[in-house]
């Protein structure tokens, strides 16, 4: 299939690389032009912008960092993916992304006769999971590219229920990585070893992967971690703003929110999220450290 793949980033790039591996054919864009040349290699063509990535394809992926840069990539007038994109054609969009913004998108997709799915992803490829929403006859469609990137796919309802899923994940994962954090600092401040506590947690009723990252990135004070602290800050503020708009509670939710948000007006933004704990550690006055 003639594929268009816009956004080759820490998550994108390794996408596209798959789908390069399944047999189809690419032509990716950037805005930034160095992070397309590995994959010229692997017989992708380079694009000047969506529209040009989009104008030849059967269908066209998005892997962005937000909502901003989604609007702009499919709806610029000049530019975007849907000046290039032909009727017929299927847009899926792999961002953990806003319900405005995928409703905006489907609208302006069904308006052209364009397909469009709302895809979000969790992990990495070739094992990560996709969370699909859309009309299940596009999803059918798709479902093969899908396979081609990850392990578990999911079809989750119509326009924006693919969203919703991942933000609903991303709420539960990093809400519950502040839980544990400030367990964590109880623990602390009662005198119990961190290092022995760290080993007890993962077989008791406090396990979760979540938790995984504090022995991993936080008693070791190198706070690294697959994902940095704008991108959990941005999903969480997301996320919170879905609880909002269905009318359901959220009070945890916006409180761990918050935190993100605090640890990023300190400018820890692009260090790895677990940066955080660095907040209730003065908070606490405490570190969390296994000496």
């Amino acid at each position: 299939m003639r594929i268009g793949f816009i956004g080759i980033g820490t998550m994108g790039r390794p996408i596209a690389e798959y789908l390069i591996g399944a047999g189809h054919r690419l032509t990716v864009y950037d805005v930034r032009p160095d992070s397309m040349g590995p994959l010229l290699g692997q017989g992708a063509s380079v694009a000047d912008s969506p529209m040009e990535a989009a104008y030849a394809a059967e269908a066209v992926f998005t892997s962005l960092p937000g909502p901003a840069e989604v609007e702009s990539a499919a709806l610029d007038p000049e530019r975007g993916i849907f000046a290039g994109l032909r009727r017929g054609g299927t847009y899926i969009d792999l961002t953990t992304n806003a319900p405005k913004t995928v409703r905006l998108v489907a609208e302006a997709a069904r308006k052209r006769d364009i397909a469009f799915l709302d895809a979000p992803v969790s992990g990495r490829p070739p094992d990560m999971t996709v969370m699909v929403g859309g009309r299940e006859a596009d999803f059918g469609h798709c479902r093969g590219l899908f396979e081609a990137i990850a392990k578990n796919v999911f079809y989750v309802g119509p326009s924006g229920a693919g969203c919703a899923a991942k933000l609903v994940t991303q709420y539960l994962g990093y809400t519950n990585f502040i839980a544990a954090l400030e367990g964590m600092l109880v623990a602390a401040k009662a005198g119990i070893d961190l290092g022995v506590l760290a080993q007890i947690v993962p077989v008791s009723a406090g396990q979760s992967r979540t938790f995984d990252n504090i022995p991993r990135s936080v008693l070791n004070g190198s706070f690294v971690s697959g994902g940095t602290l704008d991108i959990v800050a941005k999903d969480m503020d997301l996320a919170v703003s879905l609880a909002r708009e269905v009318g359901a509670p959220g009070p945890l939710g916006a409180l761990a929110s918050d935190i993100y948000k605090r640890a990023q007006a300190q400018g820890w933004g692009q260090e790895g999220f677990p940066v955080v704990a660095r907040i209730l550690e003065t908070m606490a006055g405490v570190e969390l450290r296994d000496e």
